[in-house]
């Protein structure tokens, strides 16, 4: 009876990656808001709680790339189990030391970065294994509500762990987290891959990177997207983790303004998943990078500032629009990668997304202080429009077209690819310029972050899922 309400195209896999997404969004978006109290109550201060974070990131950004070639050598579901069971032991233990009073910071500090470590090798694994789960027409919808539903539950989660830290404190929410870890990674065990094509081990890790340097390069719509939104994330992630908290605090009243605005970028996204869930735009990067623009409007509202419904209003145009770029991303990545080089793929758009991140928020206090905070956001918002107004020159961006039928993401669909001839476009694509410097059987491709609400751009520009 229960199966008669799922479409057809939501197989096994796909149900289960998003049941466990689910869960761990849940225990992810109250754990990051545990950590910070837990922080603060082991007697940090501010920087304290910048340190821990740190050390979330930094490794997160190191191992990416090894990730991504790990999870293309050995199969994915194995990468994506080991990686929970790493960031569950590490948050049961940050768990314990809290509760029994015991945390010190560089306990945290090394805890927060093995969860880091942990989510390195998680996310190109499972980018690629999500990528993989559907196919044909459908691709669009299922993506868009996959994206919802992780929308919807990092909303409960964070409202869930902020309740929890004030009612019983930050170690049960972090227990909870590490629970949430054991119990995903115990539906992930049970994915089935039969239908995954074995893959060659190749030449070694380092001759996989390289690979999957080729496939990047060799397109000029995935590099540049990825160049561009090495900067977007970077200055929305110094807007909403420093500038915004302190707009809020000296205009408008104090956190709960702040609050609201982020909430109405939840909002936002849900609205935009289930927009993209119902639409199929022809030209997806030129309808997805157009969405990029609107990322624009909370930098620039917290510069005038407008008042917290102004705020709010710009929170959720902008929660919208990343949606419609990150359901237009992950489809054409679907479509234009092959299935056995999506992790390595996978993990250098992560890569390039985030790598700016921790520099930017380390320089956000003394660009505030040099230049002054609203020439700072106001910055902030004329550049993002610029670098977007830049990759809407590059052709393929503006010619991508949706192909109909089985898409190229899957074992079918790049034999298909290749035995129309390495460099020669597909029909509804523009040519790839770059096609003909990659080897022929390189030719076969956002989190969202992609990547993916939190107090980084994780989840601000939340590109993958």
């Amino acid at each position: 009876m229960i199966r008669a309400h799922i479409p057809g195209w939501a197989g096994r896999n796909y149900l289960l990656l998003t049941a466990a997404a689910i869960i761990t969004n849940v225990g992810t978006h109250g754990a990051l808001i545990a950590a910070a109290f837990a922080v603060i109550q082991s007697g940090g201060d501010g920087g304290d709680v910048g340190l821990v974070a740190m050390a979330r990131t930094l490794p997160l950004v190191f191992f990416l790339l090894i990730g991504g070639a790990v999870a293309d050598r050995v199969p994915r579901h194995r990468v994506m189990v080991a990686a929970n069971a790493l960031n569950c032991v590490s948050q049961a233990l940050f768990a314990v030391l809290v509760l029994t009073g015991r945390a010190e910071l560089w306990h945290m500090m090394v805890l927060t970065a093995l969860c880091g470590t942990g989510q390195a090798f998680f996310n190109p694994a499972a980018e690629g294994m999500l990528l993989s789960s559907v196919d044909g027409e459908q691709v669009s919808r299922a993506f868009a509500l996959f994206r919802m539903a992780l929308s919807g539950a990092g909303i409960g989660g964070a409202a869930l762990g902020g309740a929890m830290v004030a009612a019983v404190g930050p170690g049960w929410v972090l227990a909870v987290d590490a629970a949430a870890f054991a119990l995903a990674g115990a539906l992930r065990a049970f994915l089935d891959v039969r239908q995954v094509a074995d893959r060659s081990p190749g030449g070694g890790l380092l001759a996989d990177l390289r690979d999957g340097w080729r496939e990047v390069i060799g397109r000029p719509w995935l590099w540049s997207i990825v160049a561009q939104f090495s900067i977007v994330v970077a200055l929305v992630g110094a807007a909403e983790s420093v500038y915004g908290p302190l707009v809020a605090r000296d205009e408008l009243g104090g956190a709960r303004p702040w609050g609201i605005a982020l909430a109405a970028f939840g909002v936002g996204t849900l609205g935009g998943a289930l927009l993209m869930a119902r639409w199929k735009p022809r030209r997806l990067l030129l309808v997805g990078t157009l969405g990029v623009f609107p990322i624009a409007l909370p930098s620039a509202a917290l510069a005038v500032p407008l008042d917290v419904w102004g705020l709010s209003a710009a929170m959720f145009v902008s929660g919208v629009a990343i949606e419609i770029f990150g359901v237009s991303w992950m489809t054409t990545l679907h479509q234009e990668i092959p299935e056995e080089k999506l992790s390595r793929v996978s993990a250098y758009d992560w890569f390039g997304s985030t790598a700016m991140l921790p520099l930017s928020t380390a320089l956000a206090g003394p660009a505030e202080s040099l230049m002054g905070r609203d020439t700072a956001l106001w910055g902030s918002a004329t550049l993002i429009v610029l670098v977007t107004g830049l990759v809407l020159l590059v052709p393929d961006v503006r010619n991508m077209t949706r192909r109909t039928g089985t898409g190229t993401g899957t074992v079918a669909g790049t034999v298909t690819k290749r035995v129309a001839g390495a460099g020669a476009p597909d029909p509804g694509t523009a040519p790839d310029p770059g096609a003909g410097a990659v080897p022929a059987d390189a030719v076969p491709a956002e989190t969202i972050s992609a990547r993916t609400g939190s107090a980084d751009a994780e989840g601000a520009v939340r590109r993958h899922g």
